[in-house]
């Protein structure tokens, strides 16, 4: 009994004793700390305690040496000059910028560097820079300062605004990747487009060597083996002269614009009314050209009518003369027929026909008188007693038959 108590004693303090052990190993690593972990979009710089230096690109845990420091670094360090907190590695202000033409203005930008892959150039970096903060604050944004302030001084601020907004853009990137320009100055005179006003300007030309290379200062992004991922100018905001300058330009640009498209519009209209014109002229030729064929057709149809409107009135007429002659023929074989009977019977018809006629003519008048025929008071010796009417009728018919040589008696 006494034997097992032993063994249980025994196996309990062992078993304390794994467990202090694994605690103290526990609490080693925790010291030591023999691991590390690199998030993504990121590198390290391992420096071990015995001075060794090395970089960590790939993400995920990584073994080190116990007492090592880590250095973290961001693939890509973005430098922002926009006057607030955007999140960027550095939030710096506006960049005030001076062109050509003396005149100011305060820029906004937003450059991203992107950290050399290269383990020889990021060891060489770091110990330049110690950290990002420096790096960041120390060197890329005041190299991207002094960049956009000496791609400024290669244009005048009329020449920026006209169009030139690409080229300063150009300069700017060209100098972060590759080093600065050197300028020479040279005085030049310019007319100013609003004023008309002569100025003395200084104008800055980027320097070139025997071979027509620009000549540079050299770059410290080249040194380290830094490159551009991205270069951005998103505003430029002039000074007050330069405004109401630009607002004038604007203005005059407007006006000539609307010159211009009154201008358009009036050769337009012009154009239009002449081809107006051009086919009102083909309409007037066309319908003169129809009246005129009408009008030949109607007189070539009226002559033609009147041509047989004469023929017709030519055979009329030679109708009417034969019809005439006829009449004529007719007439003459009538009158030399009449003449032969009144030669023959002394024209007797027409004495008979005459002597009718008077007797016609007393014997109406007869009809319609209304006196006496016979005298009521009878006066004298004298016995005859007579119808005077009667008389006078016998004696006015003896006139005419006498008149109209009648022999009234009765012939064999």
């Amino acid at each position: 009994m006494e034997n097992g108590n032993v063994g249980s004693r025994f196996f309990s303090s062992k078993l304390f004793m794994y467990g202090l052990l694994f605690a103290l190993v526990f609490i080693f690593l925790l010291l030591v700390n023999p691991f590390g972990y690199n998030d993504l979009g990121y590198r390290e710089i391992v420096e071990t305690p015995t001075g060794k230096k090395y970089v960590i690109y790939s993400n995920g845990v990584y073994l080190k040496f116990p007492g090592s420091k880590v250095t973290t670094y961001p693939n890509v360090i973005t430098i922002s000059n926009r006057g607030n907190d955007t999140g960027s590695t550095v939030n710096g202000k506006y960049i005030p910028i001076r062109f050509n033409d003396a005149t100011k203005a305060d820029a906004q930008t937003v450059v991203r560097f992107r950290l050399p892959d290269v383990e020889k150039d990021m060891l060489l970096l770091h110990s330049e820079y110690i950290n990002k903060e420096y790096l960041a604050v120390k060197g890329l944004q005041p190299y991207t300062i002094e960049c956009l302030k000496n791609s400024a001084q290669l244009m005048d601020s009329e020449q920026h605004y006209s169009g030139g907004r690409a080229q300063l853009s150009q300069f700017f990137q060209d100098q972060l990747e590759v080093g600065l320009f050197i300028l020479d100055t040279k005085e030049t005179f310019t007319r100013d487009s609003i004023s008309g006003e002569t100025k003395r300007i200084y104008e800055s030309k980027i320097r070139v060597d025997e071979l027509g290379n620009r000549v540079r200062k050299e770059s410290d992004l080249n040194i380290f083996g830094i490159s551009i991922a991205s270069a951005t100018i998103e505003q430029v905001d002039y000074e007050a002269q330069v405004d109401a300058k630009l607002t004038k330009k604007i203005e005059a640009s407007t006006r000539e614009s609307v010159s211009k498209q009154n201008l358009v519009t009036a050769q337009q209209e012009a154009m239009t009314a002449e081809a107006e014109g051009r086919r009102r002229l083909v309409e007037i030729e066309y319908e003169e050209k129809q009246n005129q064929t009408q009008a030949v057709v109607k007189a070539e149809t009226e002559l033609k009518l009147a041509i047989k409107d004469k023929e017709k009135q030519e055979i009329a007429l030679l109708a009417a003369r034969l019809e005439a002659q006829k009449i004529k023929a007719l007439a003459e074989a009538e009158a030399y027929s009449k003449q032969k009977v009144m030669q023959a019977d002394g024209a007797l018809e027409k004495r008979l026909e005459t002597y009718k006629n008077v007797q016609k003519m007393w014997a109406e008048a007869f009809m319609h008188y209304k006196g006496d025929l016979v005298p009521q008071f009878v006066t004298g010796g004298g016995g005859h007693v007579g119808n005077g009417g009667l008389e006078f009728m016998e004696i006015m018919s003896a006139k005419a038959a006498k008149d109209l040589s009648l022999d009234l008696s009765a012939k064999e």
